[in-house]
């Protein structure tokens, strides 16, 4: 069974309210509570539309633009910022390492995830899913990304599975469910928040929760 990780085994969304806290801290003096609101919602909009894009310099700039700072850093360090404090924002939940744990008395676990090698990889130590993973394949690493056939290719060949033999689960319909079917895998479409599915792509499974993967 292999893995997605952001927005499937680790809550990104949880994660960018934590580093807009950060931002907040670090770049901005009294901000009242409305206009805080205001401003996680804007942040959650710029982060989104660079996800998956290495340079985060877009956020910061399209934040500090609609709501001026206190403090700056100069632009050449913000990447660096991000990199440094994003991946601290992780946590793990002890109920998905009960799950993967068990998953992995009965069969191969492994994670494929786009993004920069160094961001997955502080991710992954920060929450300690490295030690419960046969194989973590970062795409930034091996230079194929999701949805390509060829990554999943990759993992399988690590692991020693044929693709009938596996399951993807991912919270993305292109990147993950059509991109590990275009493999020969059976995809199961993590969709937590049960959004409806308009798209071609027809998982094998959906699950809200990762105690259905037990069954």
């Amino acid at each position: 069974m292999l893995f997605d990780l952001d927005d499937t085994l680790l809550d990104r969304d949880k994660a960018v309210e934590k580093m807009f806290s950060i931002i907040l801290e670090k770049f901005y003096d009294d901000v009242d509570q409305s206009e805080k609101n205001n401003m996680l919602v804007q942040f959650k909009e710029y982060d989104k539309k660079s996800y998956g894009d290495n340079n985060k310099i877009i956020v910061f700039e399209s934040l500090f633009h609609e709501f001026p700072p206190q403090y700056r850093l100069p632009q050449q360090h913000l990447q660096d910022f991000w990199n440094d404090h994003f991946p601290q924002c992780f946590s793990i939940s002890p109920n998905t390492i009960k799950i993967i744990n068990t998953i992995k008395m009965h069969v191969k676990v492994a994670i494929i995830t786009n993004g920069s090698t160094q961001r997955q990889k502080a991710k992954i130590l920060k929450t300690n899913l490295n030690r419960y993973f046969d194989e973590i394949i970062i795409s930034e690493e091996v230079g194929i990304s999701k949805p390509d056939k060829q990554i999943f290719e990759l993992a399988l060949r690590k692991i020693h599975v044929n693709p009938e033999a596996a399951l993807f689960v991912g919270d993305d319909l292109e990147k993950d469910i059509a991109g590990c079917q275009n493999a020969g895998m059976k995809g199961i479409w993590f969709n937590p928040q049960k959004i409806k599915n308009d798209s071609e792509i027809k998982p094998y499974a959906e699950i809200n929760s990762f105690d259905r993967l037990l069954s």
